[in-house]
This record gives structure tokens, sequence and C-alpha cells, in this order.
């Protein structure tokens, strides 16, 4: 899961609540400190919080935050406060909680 061999994507909704510096913040986050660390499930779940004006995303499992990763880039209220990263095994996408739904 989540090999970043596969093709990779981000939805409408996140293009347009969130710059590209963090999306790919997300991919390098799976790649570099989730994959062998964590066991991971199809949908990962991170949430956006404000860290001294920057950016850190809260990888959530289970309810719980597990890991916390800062960002240098400039936190806003207008982000959405939950990604999701979804594998359907042959392609991977970060989405709103809100495009799942549908």
């Amino acid at each position: 899961m989540f090999d970043s061999k596969q093709s990779r994507f981000a939805s409408y909704g996140i293009v347009a609540s969130i710059p590209g510096e963090l999306i790919d913040s997300i991919w390098a986050i799976i790649d570099n400190n989730l994959q062998g660390v964590f066991p991971l499930a199809h949908t990962l779940v991170f949430e956006i919080s404000n860290n001294h004006g920057n950016v850190t995303y809260d990888y959530v499992q289970d309810h719980e935050v597990v890991a916390s990763f800062d960002t240098p880039f400039t936190y806003t209220s207008d982000f959405p406060a939950t990604i999701l990263a979804y594998d359907s095994g042959t392609q991977q996408t970060i989405l709103l909680p809100r495009e799942a739904e549908a």
C-alpha cells in the first residue's frame, strides 16, 4: 500500500483548498515517515493544525494522533481541518472527507 510508484492524484477539493507544496508534503510524509513505521490502511487520516503560525500535519490512527509533522508553510484558518489519503490498490488520491463520502 501507498507505493510511490503508483499513480497519485489530488481531488479538486484539495487543489482548491491547499497549496501544492502542502499536497507534496503529504506524499513525502507517507513515503519518508510512515512507510515501514506504521501499518498503513487503505485510508490515512491527517489533521491540519496551527503550530506557531505554521502547518503541522497530525497523523491519526484509531482516532488518536500517533505522529506529528511540522512544515515550514504558513497556516491559515481557511485550510480544511482533516485530509484523507486513499489507496485503491492501483492509484492514490488525497481528498477531503466530504469527497470520500460521495
